[in-house]
This record gives C-alpha cells, sequence and structure tokens, in this order.
C-alpha cells in the first residue's frame, strides 16, 4: 500500500510521470482517472485508498457538471469543474476519451497556473491513452 507523497502506477509510468507536472506550490495530489471513477495513477500527498476514494467522487462531481450542462446553452460539453472549500479547491478536467485529471490544492494557489498546467496535461495524456494498445494480452484481436 502506497503512503501519501509517493506515485503510485498501474502499468505505465509514463503516465504518472506526467503527472508530476502538476506537482507545484499548493497542490495536494493529483489522480488520473477513469470517466467511470477508477483510479489510473496518482502522485502527491494521498494515499492509495483515498486517490481510489477521490477517483469515485471526481467522477461523480463530473457526472453532475454533464447534468447542468444544458443551463449553459445547447450545445455544451464540460470542459472543467472547479469547486471551491474552505480549506482548497478540487479542479477535474477531462483528459483524452473516457479520462480525467483531478487535482486537489490548497486555499492559496495560483488558481489560472493550476487550470493551465491542467489544460496542457490532458492533452498530452489523452495522446498516450490514445495511442495504448487496445487488445488484451494473448488474444488475436486488436
Amino acid at each position: 500500500m502506497a503512503t501519501p507523497g509517493t506515485t503510485v502506477t498501474d502499468g505505465d509510468n509514463k503516465l504518472s510521470w506526467m503527472l508530476e507536472d502538476l506537482t507545484v506550490p499548493g497542490v495536494r495530489f493529483a489522480v488520473l482517472l477513469s470517466e467511470d471513477g477508477l483510479r489510473i495513477a496518482h502522485v502527491g500527498a494521498i494515499s492509495l485508498d483515498d486517490a481510489e476514494r477521490f477517483a469515485a467522487a471526481a467522477s461523480g462531481l463530473r457526472s453532475l457538471g454533464k447534468a447542468l450542462s444544458e443551463f449553459c446553452g445547447p450545445a455544451n460539453t464540460v470542459r472543467q469543474n472547479m469547486t471551491e472549500y474552505d480549506e482548497g479547491m478540487i479542479f477535474i478536467t477531462a483528459a483524452g476519451e473516457g479520462a480525467l485529471i483531478g487535482v486537489s490544492t490548497m486555499p492559496d494557489v495560483d488558481v489560472s497556473m493550476v487550470a493551465h498546467r491542467m489544460n496542457e496535461l490532458a492533452v498530452r495524456v489523452g495522446r498516450e491513452l490514445g495511442s495504448l494498445p487496445r487488445h488484451r494480452p494473448g488474444s488475436d484481436r486488436a
């Protein structure tokens, strides 16, 4: 089991390494997750168990954002969720097909820097996820 402050990956170290770009002053941790709430990788001050709980909750928050999109116009997709709390903020950004990046910050973080880095990282993660093999080991199908 991982301890806070460690990087944990399942499979592709390149994805976890990319999350390191989000370890800037004021960021507690970053989690790469599937749209359905499964943790793919994480970095920062969060345990494996908490990263998995965060992934599930972030997926739910993303779904709520989708439910509200119609109130911003007829043809909208959610670009980024940002929720502010007394002790910090949670950002959630789409990162390729079926993936999200979630970040927890302290209250005094540079919001524009975090949002900018998340958007840049989302493009790179999307490319990496899009280039992963789409077949199961031992299967003849692609």
